[in-house]
């Protein structure tokens, strides 16, 4: 075998046990999680980890930062939602399972039209154009009611045709494991896409444009093209939302959903592939779990990623692969003390500062239920001086002790990086 075949055909081991296990969690997951809630709520992560990956085709391997990328996958979900009331009403001849296609086809043909303009321009200029992209097309879902529906949205059944093999897509489990074969193909195919000369040209395009341009390439058609294909994916996590929702709405195609996209694709890791997928499965538990446990969980959520880009700024991913490391040369039993300090400490200072917030919007939207509340197992009066300088004191002992045990982290995580490079040295002495 060649080494370009190595380099971007073949898999080795590793990959084929990955995509393995994948596919075991994929068909295995709703026979532990069995509630009607965790089946939604898995669906909904396939459709977020193809938005978040192909969102992450521009941010991570094209340092392309979209404001706008919601514009593909919310116009994906008006055109197939519009598919799906076709086959309902007998005009359309096309599987209903074939609808997150028609989503995929809009997105692509939305990015054709639109990427062309966009992609002219790169860094700050790019992004302000998908900003203003956005914008308009969400002021557009206003204004033209007989494609996107009006403040209502457009809505259609899924449960249309004739049953094949007894699947009709009524019941929940029967979408979730089409929308979880959509997931596996697009994240195999967005994979591949990274394994191939293009994909390795636009990774290259965004570390060093200018010597890009001069060994002969053009940067803006590497740019064009990848957006187009990002689009189509977008386009596809559009089409299983309409299927998986059976409606569309302006919000679809607003900046909040844009915003999401970068958000969650960040903290999960933009320069790791299965970064986003991360960040895709902590979108969902956020808008799904958090936001039903306490009415500050968007404070919670911005409070989160300030921490992450001060001090993660490659994402949870970064995290786990630089620990990955570390255990490959036995580091990671030194260092389990440190994390369960900064894990304790941690809690405390979280314990305290969060005690506080939520008696503020205790007292700021359940002042007619009184001043006492419970959080977390304890009771609080939020008009008590004593509750909230206790809430203070244990934030404030909690956070003190925290960033001490972080320098003392900091200094030994250093050590360790040290032990490792000389033992590197070592080994290619030696060879």
């Amino acid at each position: 075998m060649s080494l370009s075949a190595k380099r971007y055909g073949a898999l080795g081991a590793r990959d084929l046990i990955v995509w393995g296990l994948a596919i075991l969690l994929m068909l295995g997951a709703p026979l532990v999680f069995t509630s009607s809630l965790a089946i939604t709520m898995l669906s909904q992560m396939g459709i977020a980890i193809v938005a978040c990956l192909s969102y992450n085709m521009l941010l991570g391997q094209g340092g392309m930062l979209s404001f706008g990328h919601a514009v593909y996958s919310g116009l994906g979900s008006f055109v197939a939602i519009h598919a799906l009331k076709a086959v309902g009403g007998g005009t359309l001849p096309v599987p209903v399972s074939l609808i997150p296609l028609v989503g995929g086809v809009a997105g692509l043909g939305f990015a054709v039209l639109l990427g062309f303009v966009t992609t002219k321009k790169a860094g700050t200029t790019f992004s302000m154009i998908t900003l203003g992209i956005g914008e308009l097309v969400f002021a557009m879902s206003l204004m033209v009611p007989e494609f996107f529906g009006g403040e209502a949205g457009v809505n259609a059944n899924r449960v249309v045709g004739k049953a094949a093999l007894g699947i009709t897509f009524g019941p929940q489990i029967q979408v979730y494991y089409l929308l979880a074969l959509y997931t596996l193909v697009c994240t195999a195919g967005m994979y591949a896409y990274t394994r191939t000369p293009l994909g390795r040209m636009l990774n290259a395009v965004r570390d060093n444009p200018e010597r890009v341009e001069f060994t002969g390439y053009n940067t803006q058609r590497v740019r064009y093209f990848s957006f187009i294909i990002a689009g189509f994916f977008a386009g596809i996590a559009g089409g299983m939302y309409a299927l998986n929702f059976e409606i569309a709405t302006a919000e679809v195609v607003g900046a909040g959903r844009s915003g999401a996209y970068l958000l969650f694709t960040f903290l999960g890791g933009a320069t790791f592939f299965f970064g986003p997928i991360i960040g895709a499965v902590l979108m969902v538990l956020a808008f799904v779990l958090l936001s039903e446990f306490t009415k500050a969980w968007l404070l919670y959520l911005g409070g989160v990623f300030m921490l992450m880009v001060m001090y993660a700024p490659g994402g949870l991913a970064s995290l786990i692969m630089m620990n990955v490391r570390v255990a490959k040369f036995g580091k990671f039993g030194g260092l389990l003390g440190s994390y369960a300090a900064l894990a304790v400490t941690g809690l405390l200072a979280f314990c305290g500062v969060s005690s506080m917030i939520e008696m503020v919007y205790h007292l700021q939207l359940n002042e007619a239920l009184g001043p006492v509340m419970r959080f977390m197992g304890v009771e609080l009066n939020a008009a008590s001086s004593a509750s909230w300088l206790g809430a203070a004191a244990l934030a404030s002992v909690g956070g003190g002790l925290f960033m001490r045990v972080r320098r003392r982290f900091a200094q030994r995580w250093g050590d360790v990086q040290g032990e490792i490079e000389a033992a590197i040295r070592a080994k290619e002495t030696a060879l």
